[in-house]
């Protein structure tokens, strides 16, 4: 079909700049990430007093970490689906507007039950930064593309960062609810900004929502992540972790079975299996580990006790300081990240990023005595990560179509998500069993770290040479036209030769 030729600008008239809604759709959208991410680390510091201030146990406080990590996990391929069929924007402002529910009710209530229930709601925004990368590729033109998902794939770093320092200040100078009252605003001014700024992108895939596969899936990844995040404490060889690893094992074989023979399914099981895809997603749950070992590991060790003779006995709000750098560098990065994949492919981005995460965990093998190299090591780590995790959506966007770009980024924030919750259990596994008593209280060893380090350095070079498998991109439309083109020309010079 023709298309009506393009009418030129008279001379002395200057194209009329964007809109406002239109020049703050990124920042709006970035925004929403940071706030994700802040949600999910501001409840980290209050984890030590919340038995005294909420009469609670230990164990049941813990559950307010598990109840996002598990809630989370099942939804962000579930918004992602439900974006792709019903509407991105509708669905992103859905999630927002859950996660600043549940930071109102954190900040009303004091029973642990409440509180708990409060943070699966918040586990909703786990699905911000797929929903925001499908809409930037639905509504931007490719030259701006590369550097708005590669800052949207950053936000996670940036918000966790700025969100330990922050939750400890308030911690230590106002009572605790003043720090969830702080994020429901924030939250309701980040549904209203998105609702305003964000357009509706017009790119659908209609069709039947498959609940069936919603329920197997949520099944299976809550009986694996459950068994994964307690097993430290429940035991691993305990007949609650062994038989929720069976469950998931068997729920996941019955889901993968329903999904290959339904219509419309939840998860386009052949689009996974597509190396491109499949090894993305195999990639993103290494750099996942990879990358969550170095904020454990190095909050652990700056508020380690110097009598251990190691340990710097910091502040919970200088151990947030510590880990600024890192978020800071995630922001001045992440145009690199886009011009690298957009000059060399984003999966030498990505190869390149966990080659760097495990130069940073060299580094932390190397010296972890003195803060400067801590900070150094924790911020090489962090740049790794915003090549590495700037790159993965690029891939998945180059790989899917359109109409499942929220889905299938949603798998691939999923599979980050297992890396991460496996990448703790790990840590705390290696560091539980490397510990001396000091004052009658077990405490890691330093040779317990470093061990820490070097099987996350593994795993971030195992998850390089991933991402050189991959396979790289097939010809645009354009470069293909012009490669048969030049083949055309060829074949006629040797034939008149």
């Amino acid at each position: 079909m023709d298309h009506p030729a393009p009418i030129p600008t008279p001379p002395g008239n200057p194209p009329a700049a964007a809109p406002l809604r239109d020049r703050l759709t990124i920042p709006v959208l970035a925004s929403g990430g940071i706030l994700m991410a802040v949600m999910q680390t501001v409840v980290v510091p209050l984890l030590p007093d919340l038995p005294r201030l909420t009469g609670a146990s230990a164990a049941a406080v813990s559950w307010m970490v598990t109840a996002t990590l598990l809630s989370g996990a099942v939804l962000t391929p579930v918004l992602g689906r439900a974006g792709d069929m019903y509407g991105k924007r509708r669905v992103l402002s859905g999630a927002l507007a859950l996660m600043t529910v549940g930071s109102v009710l954190c900040a009303l209530s004091s029973d642990i039950g409440v509180l708990i229930a409060a943070r699966a709601l918040q586990g909703a925004a786990a699905s911000v930064v797929p929903l925001s990368i499908s809409i930037l590729r639905d509504e931007l033109p490719p030259e701006r593309r590369g550097s708005a998902v590669a800052l949207m794939s950053s936000t996670v770093g940036i918000g966790a960062a700025l969100g330990l320092p922050l939750a400890a200040l308030v911690v230590q100078y106002a009572d605790w609810h003043t720090m969830f009252w702080l994020t429901s605003a924030l939250g309701a001014l980040g549904v209203a900004a998105t609702w305003w700024a964000v357009k509706e992108s017009p790119v659908r895939e209609p069709g039947r929502f498959d609940t069936l596969g919603a329920l197997g899936l949520a099944a299976g990844l809550v009986s694996l992540l459950l068994g994964v995040s307690q097993g430290g404490t429940w035991g691993w060889a305990g007949p609650r972790v062994l038989g929720l690893f069976a469950v998931a094992v068997a729920v996941l074989a019955l889901w993968w079975w329903q999904q290959l023979r339904a219509e419309r399914p939840l998860v386009d099981l052949r689009l996974v299996t597509r190396p491109r895809v499949g090894l993305s997603h195999v990639a993103a749950l290494l750099t996942g580990f990879a990358f969550y070992a170095n904020s454990l590991v190095t909050a652990q060790l700056v508020q380690a006790p110097k009598a251990t003779g190691y340990g710097l006995g910091l502040s919970i709000v200088a151990t947030g300081l510590c880990l600024l750098p890192g978020g800071v560098t995630m922001l001045l990065f992440s145009p690199l990240s886009a011009r690298i994949s957009a000059s060399r492919g984003p999966r030498i981005t990505l190869a390149l990023g966990a080659a760097v995460i495990a130069c940073g965990y060299a580094l932390r093998i190397a010296d972890s005595r003195d803060l400067w190299m801590i900070i150094l090591g924790a911020t090489v780590v962090a740049t790794g990560t915003t090549l590495a995790y700037s790159a993965l959506p690029t891939l998945i966007l180059r790989a899917v179509p359109a109409g499942q770009t929220a889905s299938a980024n949603g798998v691939n924030v999923l599979m980050r998500t297992i890396g991460q919750a496996t990448s703790s259990a790990a840590v705390a596994a290696v560091l539980v069993h490397h510990s001396s008593p000091l004052g009658g209280i077990p405490v890691p060893t330093l040779h317990g770290y470093l061990l820490a380090f070097a099987m996350a350095g593994v795993v971030a070079l195992a998850a390089c040479a991933v991402a050189l498998t991959i396979p790289g991109d097939a010809p645009s439309g354009g470069t293909r036209r012009a490669r048969d083109a030049a083949r055309d020309a060829r074949d006629e010079a040797l034939e008149g030769a």
